[in-house]
Order: structure tokens, then sequence, then C-alpha cells
């Protein structure tokens, strides 16, 4: 985990020093020496199957934090920030605190939030980052309160954690306060400059795609491409771009763009039978704006089953190439990543077929 910070961020008085803490959730599987399990195949697998073989996704039986499974910290009747990631291969959390408090979620993916949003329950895809602040002031000397998960993997169809096990994910201890509390969680805490639709130079349907290789094995797809195949997605350096992420099957995709933080424009219900039949997208319902805690700057997104998902950002400050990916990392290992190329923008000289290519946005040296 990178933190990244600023003069802007430091001023605004949040919970610091030994106050602020990283929280790296995973979860993982081990052998009888306690070294890390990987499946090296699916289970009961038919003849002539590879071995190892690539498998559809990965859960595993513990849950870890920091490195450590199923952690407490002790914390005082005060303010804590917590940057959380989840770097799990493709379990999704639930979050609840047991105790019944909020969270005061201050950021996401690409920093902080304009204003700070309380929720009781936060959903985190693997790749994404919440920036939340936890008040144990009011609690007790010697509560225990449970950071809890009810997600279902794979999210959202699949089994619930068993309470006893995957439901738990750390434990905090309430203890005294040393001295006091003078942190704050500021109403106003950064401005983002929303882009605006009519900005957008190109609008691009991404398709999620699922198919089957020869043995059988799910194969999950972008646009219908594999990785390797020729790059169809060429936006010019300093362009505004809307991407619709079309999710015609039964899963969540958190879907990760590199190079570019994004906004989330909202979510569209669609007619998969019909989509599957025809090809044709017809919504069904209005646009869901996103979550407010999702209204800040992104880099992956969570494409709900049913729904076109739009996203929209500027390719800047480079020009290269990237790649977008599912970050469920089995996915996105078989074959669910493209390649996408930031061209240069041309300058061209009024009433001259010839142009001219520059490595940063320009416009024409005759205007």
């Amino acid at each position: 985990m990178y933190i990244i910070r600023n003069e802007q961020e430091d001023s605004l008085g949040l919970p610091s020093g030994k106050y602020e803490i990283p929280l790296i959730i995973q979860d993982k599987s081990f052998n009888e020496d306690g070294s890390l399990f990987y499946p090296r195949t699916v289970d009961n697998p038919p003849p002539e199957f590879p071995n190892p073989s690539i498998i559809p996704g990965f859960v595993g039986d513990f849950i870890v934090v920091n490195g450590k499974i199923w952690p407490y910290l002790e914390v005082e009747q005060r303010k804590y920030r917590f940057r959380i990631l989840n770097a799990s291969n493709q379990r999704f959390y639930r979050m609840r605190l047991d105790s019944g408090q909020p969270f005061v979620q201050i950021g996401s993916d690409g920093g902080l939030l304009q204003r700070p949003v309380t929720v009781d329950e936060i959903t985190i895809a693997p790749a994404e980052r919440v920036d939340v602040i936890i008040d144990f002031s009011e609690q007790p000397v010697g509560s225990n309160i449970i950071l809890t998960n009810t997600a279902r993997t794979p999210f959202d169809f699949g089994a619930p954690p068993d309470p006893n096990t995957t439901g738990l994910i750390m434990q905090f201890r309430v203890i005294s306060r040393e001295g006091t509390d003078e942190s704050q969680v500021p109403k106003f805490l950064t401005t983002v400059k929303r882009f605006n639709e009519s900005e957008a130079k190109r609008t691009r349907d991404i398709t999620l795609d699922v198919t089957q290789d020869r043995y059988g094995r799910l194969m999950f797809m972008l646009n219908d491409h594999m990785y390797i195949d020729k790059i169809t997605e060429n936006p010019m350096l300093g362009d505004i771009e809307i991407w619709r992420i079309i999710n015609s099957g039964i899963a969540v995709h958190p879907i990760h763009i590199h190079l570019v933080q994004f906004q989330i424009l909202d979510r569209i219900p669609f007619d998969v039978e019909a989509y599957n039949l025809k090809g044709q997208i017809r919504f069904t319902g209005d646009p869901e704006p996103p979550l407010p805690g999702e209204q800040g700057w992104k880099d992956t997104v969570q494409a709900f089953p049913g729904f076109v998902t739009r996203v929209i950002m500027r390719f800047a400050p480079y020009i290269g190439r990237y790649v977008y990916h599912c970050h469920i990392l089995e996915h996105e290992d078989y074959d669910m990543m493209r390649q996408f190329e930031v061209i240069p923008r041309r300058l061209t000289l009024c009433g001259n077929d010839k142009c001219l290519e520059c490595s940063q946005s320009c416009r024409c040296i005759c205007e």
C-alpha cells in the first residue's frame, strides 16, 4: 500500500500518527506446515484436464489483516483513521461493526471525498480502497468490537461467509484514552471537480464476456477479446471519454483502469435477455447515481450484473500503453485484461495536409 499526502490534507486535522492505520485485508488458505496454499486445479477435474490449471476464482479459509490471521487492535476512546485496502484475489467484503456504530467515509481509491459520508455498511471489492474514520470515544473501556463481513462469494450470488470464520475480519479492543483527542472531521474535505458529459470526445462500450476453452475451463474476456489480441482502444492524450461497461452475466466484476482516475456517472439497468439474443441494449429503468462514497476519484468500479456502468475520465498526463482489467485475479489472468494505448495529439496545420506529433496536449498552431 502506498499512501500519498499533500499539504491541503495535512491541514484538515484528521486523526494522524499512531491514530492513522492501514488495514490490508486478504483471505488465505494454508498447508499443514503453515505455508500458503493455492489450488493446482479445480476439484474433481475431468480426464485430460491440465494440471496445474487456472481456476475461475480463489477464496481462502482465513481472513488476514496486515499479514495476521483474525488480529485484534487496541484502540483508545477516540477517533481513528483507517485506510482500508481489499487485497483479496476474489473475495468482496460487506463490512459492519457489530457495535452498531457507523463509519465516516472520507475517501476512496483516488483520494478524499468532497464531504464526509456517514454509513452503517461498506462493500469493498478487490483492489478498491476506502478511507474511513471510526470514533470509539463513546465505547466503554473493555469493549470488544468486531469488524464483520456478510458478502457472498462469488459476489453476490455465491455462498455466504461462515459467521464464525470468514464472516469475521478483525477485533477492536477499547482501552482508555491517552490525553485529549484534538482531531476532527471537517464538513468539507476537498474540491472534486466534476467532468461534464458534454466534454467527452467519445463513448466506448466495454462488454464483460464469459466463454469456455477447449478443456471446458471458464474464460473471462473483455469485448470478446483476449489480452494478446490487437489493441482496439486508442484514446488521444488529453481527451475525455465515457466508457460504458456492459455486464450481462451474473457476478459483480471490479473493473480497474490504469493511468487514470475516473468518476462514476451512473449504473443503468438493461434487458439482459434481449441483449444476449440480439445484442441490443434496451434500458429498463432510470440511471442509478453512484453511492455517496463512490462520488470521489476512483480507479476501480463495481460493475453490477444487469447494468451498464458508465465512467468518465481524462486520459492524461502520459502517452503509452496501459491496461484495464477485472481485478478478480483469476479473471484477469484468464483472460479479462486488455491493453489500451494513449496516443499523442496531432497538430494540424490549417490548409495543409501535414501534421506534427507531440507528447503533450496541444492545440492547432494556427489558432
